[in-house]
């Protein structure tokens, strides 16, 4: 009893000491919870105590508010009057300011009106001294770059520096071309030059002048001159990405000189009376010094000129057809296109190999306009005498007919052999058509210097263009470059080429008058065979 007693108090005891243990746990967290409520209560006191510090600083703040913020407003409202002040003061400036800009602006206005005003007026008056002085005129044009400039370089080096396609001519401005070169810089002075971003639109402005005196009895030629590649086919007739060079009723962007000028005499022909105009083409070109006829059935064939009995020449053998509108007019030039001469060369994919001569003829029947005309023009200055066309005039029935010429000329590029790469017939082809830019520019020179004999028999081409380069018509060159440094040699050649032609003094252009050759039956002149077409 006393062992069973013995282990139950023992027992006993074991679960007092648990119970011990487990007290004296929860007082250990009970101390550890009474200290942590103490710290925290400790803390918010504090934080109290600061907050009543706050509090009591914010109330005198808010007591001093009042007072500070009108003392505030009040230096605000002296600041603001300061300003008021300074700003009406700075505002009359402004206005007087205001004024004298508006004056300023008027004033350049006015100074541009007029330097734009003396500059037309300096132009004008230097083309009617030229053409009193029979001067050629002049203008250059800048191609852009193009891919094939590179030649056998990188793409990606187009225009580099130092590298073949580096751009060496550079426009200056209006009348200025600048070439630089290894030892100077050379600038050649035309009467008009056009940027590389300029559009056709542009070169026909300068062109389209000249064709009210196509109506008016004067012979007009226009020529574009320059190496192979440099883009007188583009400024003649138009882009090469049109094969059909636009012959559209409709303008299009890219059309050349021809196109533009076929529009232009057609709209001016419209605003003379009905039936006193009327308008032929031919289209021929110089082939190996050979005049082949493009819209004969023979193109093949070789044709010669005559001079008449007026002394003016001419080519009686080749086809001249009646026209009544720009289509009909391009649909004969394509036509004539389709035969002329080109190849691809190392320069150019398309090189033309021939010069080509688009000639329209304009008949004028004006009886009265011719008479008073005539009357009223100087001596010296006819291809007739006086009284022999006005006694025509009073005696005969036959109506009285004047023939103008508007000659647009595509000359074959001038291009070195050893660049262009060509051998066989075309090697020939290049031969000929250096050989016949050449007598032009000796035919040029002659007449430059006033020599007594000009060749113009040296070449069928300057043999053909003898009238429009002699004096007989009002001559337009238009000089075309390319400004890469593989060509620096042909462009300064043809830019020299151009500053020749300027000092070519003809004497005043002679005006067309009717001659006992050119009187014709009214119900004859829409219908004049030649004898090509015979």
């Amino acid at each position: 009893m006393l062992h069973l007693k013995l282990a139950q108090l023992r027992g006993e005891v074991t679960i007092a000491k648990k119970e011990t243990s487990e007290f004296y746990s929860d007082l250990e967290i009970s101390d550890k919870f009474k200290s942590y409520v103490i710290e925290k209560t400790n803390k918010l006191r504090k934080d109290a105590l600061n907050l009543k510090q706050e509090l009591v600083k914010l109330k005198t703040f808010v007591e001093e508010m009042p007072k500070q913020f009108a003392q505030y407003f009040n230096r605000a409202g002296t600041i603001f009057q300061h300003q008021t002040a300074a700003f009406e003061s700075r505002s009359g400036n402004i206005t007087a300011l205001a004024d004298e800009v508006a004056q300023l602006k008027n004033s350049l206005k006015e100074i541009t009106e007029r330097h734009a005003l003396e500059k037309k007026r300096r132009q004008e008056l230097h083309n009617t001294l030229m053409e009193l002085r029979g001067n050629i005129r002049v203008h250059g044009r800048i191609r852009p770059l193009m891919e094939f400039d590179v030649e056998n370089e990188d793409i990606t080096s187009l225009g580099k520096p130092g590298s073949r396609s580096e751009v060496v001519v550079h426009y200056v401005d209006d009348e200025n071309i600048c070439v630089r070169t290894n030892k100077h810089n050379k600038v050649f002075e035309y009467e008009r030059v056009y940027n590389s971003t300029e559009k056709q639109e542009a070169i026909f402005d300068e062109v389209q002048p000249m064709l009210t005196s196509l109506l008016d009895g004067y012979n007009v030629s226009i020529m574009a001159y320059g190496q192979t590649g440099s883009g007188k086919t583009h400024t003649m007739l138009g882009s090469h990405r049109n094969d059909d060079y636009n012959p559209s009723h409709d303008p299009h962007p890219d059309e050349g000189v021809i196109p533009r000028a076929t529009r232009e005499l057609f709209r001016l022909i419209e605003e003379k009376p009905v039936g006193t105009h009327s308008l032929e083409v031919s289209v021929v070109e110089v082939y190996n010094n050979d005049i082949k006829d493009l819209l004969s059935r023979d193109p093949n064939a070789k044709h010669d000129v005559v001079t008449g009995g007026d002394g003016q020449l001419s080519i009686p053998t080749v086809t001249s057809k009646p026209v009544d509108n720009v289509d009909s007019v391009m649909t004969l030039v394509q036509l004539g296109l389709k035969t002329r001469k080109e190849s691809a060369t190392l320069v150019h994919e398309h090189s033309s190999r021939s010069h080509l001569i688009v000639t329209l003829t304009v008949t004028t029947k004006a009886p009265s306009f011719f008479a008073k005309s005539f009357a009223a023009e100087p001596e010296g200055n006819t291809s007739i005498s006086k009284k022999g066309v006005v006694g025509n005039l009073q005696t005969t029935n036959q109506q009285p007919v004047v023939r103008t010429k508007l000659q647009l000329v595509d000359l074959a590029g001038s291009e070195c052999v050893g660049m262009s790469g060509v051998k066989g017939a075309a090697l020939r082809e290049a031969s000929n058509i250096n050989k016949s830019l050449s007598a032009l520019a000796d035919v040029l020179g002659a007449l430059a210097e006033h020599r007594t004999h000009v060749p113009y028999r040296n070449s069928r081409l300057t043999h053909f263009l003898q009238d429009s380069i002699g004096g007989d018509a009002k001559l337009l060159i238009l000089l075309c470059v390319s400004p890469a440094q593989r060509y620096i040699t042909e462009s300064l050649q043809c830019l020299g080429f151009g500053q020749r032609a300027r000092q070519v003094q003809r004497g005043p252009t002679k005006r067309r008058l009717p001659s006992s050759a050119e009187k014709v039956a009214p119900e004859n002149t829409q219908s004049r065979p030649n004898s090509a077409t015979r």
